[in-house]
């Protein structure tokens, strides 16, 4: 075996990319628990940062699938030995995708009001969308660098500096967070919803400003424009409109879950949010691992070093669903104190309650299914995964949704179909991994 497999190499690329990772949803949760204590207007507000959360959600993932491209080149030419080849490809990938997120912004301002009448918002819920909204997405582009940033420090085989970046920005929000949504007597009048988004903003800024910093001055890429264009630049526009059209299908799951939510009542939709963002907290900690997966499967196939890329896959599986398990425990722990951390209201934690139980359930699944993701983007086949989600989310999600909010189960509803689509999102992974990688160990 040319590499060595163990626990201590995952979780050091592992243990620093989920920390990293878990800092993306601690904003949104913390948002999610500062606005859904304040004291005017709770429920809507906690609304609105959910409605806004998801269509923001569906921005990053959609336009910052350039991190997973930009990890896979570079991390297979670390493996070739050949990192000189591609040297100029992470600034000008930077510079498209933030020319992209700049006309986003001219694209959306504007039609904001329409965008969350889509998410079946209105009144006060849909005025509230529309403030947070028209200041959190003056961060997008900052949040866009920052990515692909990210994604050059992993192709690199390094997660640490990116640790760093993501854990000053985290605690840069909270504490902007409390002093802008809550306010300091005698200094600073209480922002409410505004201040949760300004919060968020300038934790990006600070974020991408340290990104560029760590890049230049531990690295030696460059962030200088050079052209021509890298020779890997049209793989990369194909990885990426691939990662696209699998994330729009990802978003459009997440767009039905959420509007079918908000037509419920505002005290589903808060419940809601509140059970999503608890999930999407499991699922950035399972993706450190799927993290450690997508940089040593893209190193490892790079030097054509086909069993230690299947010894590496069976581990992150044990791993991941050890993780997911875990999680789930510790979910049915503080099943009842987690939910008073964001509400006292007591209908949405009623609501919460009812569905939380199948959140912990999917922690296992849904481990399988993002290491796999890694595994793949690491490989670079993005066409499987396109494939795979197109096919989870319209043969299995959709139909399902519309069936079980016809028979009336409403967030229970959504819920289970999350669970399958989940489960539809993991099994053709595996069982396509082990027909095309294991018959090239027995040949080597």
């Amino acid at each position: 075996m040319k590499n060595a497999i163990n626990l201590k190499s995952i979780n050091k690329l592992a243990i620093p990319a989920l920390i990293s990772g878990v800092s993306e949803p601690i904003l949104s949760i913390t948002d999610t628990a500062i606005i859904g204590n304040v004291q005017v207007n709770a429920i809507e507000s906690l609304a609105a940062v959910g409605i806004v959360g998801a269509f923001m959600s569906m921005l990053i993932w959609v336009f910052g699938q350039t991190r997973s491209a930009i990890s896979s080149i570079i991390s297979q030419y670390v493996g070739a030995n050949n990192l000189d080849a591609v040297k100029n490809l992470p600034a000008q990938a930077i510079f498209i995708v933030t020319s992209i997120s700049v006309l986003i912004i001219l694209v959306t301002y504007p039609l904001a009001h329409s965008i969350f009448e889509l998410y079946n918002a209105s009144g006060l819920i849909l005025d509230y969308s529309v403030i947070y909204y028209k200041i959190r997405v003056f961060g997008f582009p900052f949040t866009l660098f920052t990515i692909a940033v990210f994604g050059t420090f992993r192709g690199l085989q390094n997660t640490y500096y990116p640790m760093i970046i993501a854990i000053i920005g985290a605690l840069l929000n909270i504490v902007l967070d409390y002093i802008f949504v809550y306010g300091i007597d005698g200094y600073i009048e209480p922002m409410h919803i505004k201040g949760a988004a300004y919060a968020s903003v300038i934790a990006q800024i600070l974020m991408a400003i340290l990104s560029a910093i760590y890049l230049l001055t531990k690295t030696s890429i460059s962030l200088k424009i050079t052209f021509p264009f890298n020779k890997e630049i049209n793989r990369f526009g194909i990885m990426v409109a691939n990662l696209f059209v699998r994330t729009v299908a990802l978003n459009i799951t997440l767009y039905f879950a959420t509007r079918f939510a908000t037509g419920y009542g505002k005290n589903y939709i808060a419940a809601y949010t509140i059970a999503i963002n608890l999930w999407f907290l499991g699922a950035f900690i399972i993706d450190g691992y799927s993290s450690a997966g997508n940089i040593l499967s893209g190193k490892f196939f790079g030097a054509k070093d086909y069993k230690s890329l299947v010894s590496l896959n069976q581990k992150l599986i044990k791993i991941g669903i050890i993780l997911g398990i875990i999680l789930g425990l510790i979910g049915v722990a503080i099943y009842k104190p987690i939910g008073l951390l964001f509400t006292k209201e007591t209908p949405v934690l009623s609501e919460f309650y009812s569905v939380f139980w199948i959140v912990l359930i999917m922690q296992p699944i849904c481990s399988i299914a993002f290491i796999f993701d890694g595994v793949f983007k690491g490989l670079g086949k993005t066409e499987v995964l396109r494939n795979v989600l197109l096919i989870s989310t319209f043969v299995v999600f959709v139909p399902t949704i519309y069936i079980l909010d016809y028979l009336g189960f409403k967030l229970n509803g959504i819920f289970i179909a999350l669970t399958l689509w989940m489960l539809a999102r993991s099994i053709p992974l595996l069982i396509y991994f082990r027909k095309q990688f294991i018959p090239l160990v027995k040949n080597h």
